[in-house]
C-alpha cells in the first residue's frame, strides 16, 4: 500500500550540503541501511548536472526512485512541472516531510517501486503533462532490476537520468568489441540512446561507498534500435551468446540449442553473415537481431 505526501510552499535550506545532512542524520537518529543501498549526495553541482541532463520545464514530469532525505528532489521541484518521489523506506518520509516542506509540486510516495503499477502511477499523477522522465540516484544492489522494469513495461518515458555504480554505466553505453559489453549493453540499447553524463566520486555521499559513481542518460526510442521475429527470442538469443564470455558463438549457442545442431548452427551463423568462431562481445544488436531471427525461423531456441 503506497501513502502519499503533499507539500505546499517553496523550501528554502539546501539538503545535499555536509552541514545539513548531517544535521538532518542526527536530528532524526537515522541510521544507514546497507541493505538499501543508502548513501547520500552532498554535491550541489553534481545535482544541478543530473537535472540539466532530464531536459525539464514547468509542463513535464519527474518520477524520483529513492529520494532519500530529499537532496536531488528539491532541485527536480525548481525545474520540473511535477514530481513523484517513491521511497521504499518509512523512517526517511517523516524527514521527506520536513525537507520538503512548502513545495507544492512534489509527492512523495512510500512503496516499493518494484511492485508499483507504474502504468496506474503515472496516469494519477502524470496526466496532462507535455513528457515525462525518470531522474535518480538509484541504490547499486537494485540497479538493473529497476531500469529493466522501466524499459520493459514501455513506460511514456523521455529520458531516464540516473546515478548508478559507474562499471554498470560504463556497461550500459558500451560498444561491441570491448570488456564492458554485455547482455545489459544489448536490452539498454535496444530500448534507448545511452550517454554518460558525468563520472561522480564516492567521496561526495555520506556514508562514502566503495566504488565511483557515473550519471547516465538514458534517452528512450520510439521503437526498438532493431526489428525482431519475437522479443524474448532474442533476448534469449542475447543472454545465450554471453552465457561463458571466453567461449566462441558457436560453443555458446550449441550448448544453448543443443550440440547435435553444430551443424544447423554453423550454416545459419555463416548464412548471417557471422563466423562461428567469434566471440558474442563482437556483435552488434543488427547481428543479433539477424542471428536470432534465423534461429527463430529454424524453429531453434523457441522454448
Amino acid at each position: 500500500m503506497s501513502e502519499s505526501i503533499e507539500r505546499q510552499g517553496q523550501s528554502a535550506v539546501e539538503v545535499a550540503t555536509p552541514t545539513r545532512t548531517r544535521d538532518i542524520v542526527k536530528k532524526y537518529g537515522f541510521e544507514f541501511k546497507k541493505s538499501l543501498g543508502q548513501n547520500f549526495l552532498i554535491d550541489q553541482n553534481i545535482l544541478h548536472k543530473i537535472v540539466a541532463a532530464a531536459e525539464l520545464d514547468g509542463t513535464k514530469g519527474a518520477l524520483e526512485i529513492g529520494p532519500g532525505i530529499g537532496a536531488l528532489t528539491q532541485h527536480l521541484a525548481r525545474s520540473a512541472g511535477r514530481v513523484t518521489a517513491v521511497e521504499i523506506d518509512n523512517r526517511l518520509i517523516p524527514i521527506l516531510r520536513d525537507t520538503l516542506a512548502g513545495e507544492a509540486n512534489v509527492e512523495v510516495v512510500h512503496a516499493d517501486v518494484l511492485k508499483l503499477n507504474l502504468h496506474e502511477l503515472f496516469a494519477e499523477r502524470f496526466e496532462g503533462l507535455s513528457g515525462i522522465s525518470v531522474v535518480a540516484n538509484l541504490p547499486y544492489y537494485v540497479t538493473t532490476p529497476i531500469l529493466m522494469k522501466l524499459l520493459e513495461e514501455r513506460l511514456p518515458l523521455e529520458h531516464i537520468v540516473v546515478m548508478i555504480q559507474k562499471e554498470v554505466a560504463d556497461r550500459m553505453a558500451a560498444k561491441p568489441g570491448g570488456k564492458e559489453y554485455g547482455s545489459l549493453s544489448v536490452a539498454v540499447q535496444y530500448y534507448c540512446e545511452p550517454s554518460i553524463v558525468c563520472t561522480v566520486p564516492h567521496t561526495v555521499f555520506i556514508p562514502q561507498p566503495n566504488v565511483d559513481s557515473a550519471v547516465i542518460k538514458l534517452s528512450l526510442r520510439e521503437k526498438p534500435a532493431v526489428e525482431t521475429r519475437d522479443e524474448a527470442h532474442f533476448f534469449r538469443t542475447v543472454q545465450a551468446s554471453f552465457a561463458q564470455r571466453r567461449k566462441t558463438l558457436m560453443n555458446n549457442m550449441s550448448s544453448w540449442i543443443g550440440k547435435d545442431h553444430r551443424e544447423t548452427l554453423t550454416s545459419i551463423m555463416e548464412g548471417c553473415g557471422i563466423q562461428p568462431s567469434r566471440r558474442g562481445e563482437t556483435l552488434s544488436l543488427e547481428e543479433f537481431a539477424k542471428l536470432s531471427a534465423a534461429l527463430y525461423d529454424a524453429g531453434l531456441g523457441l522454448s
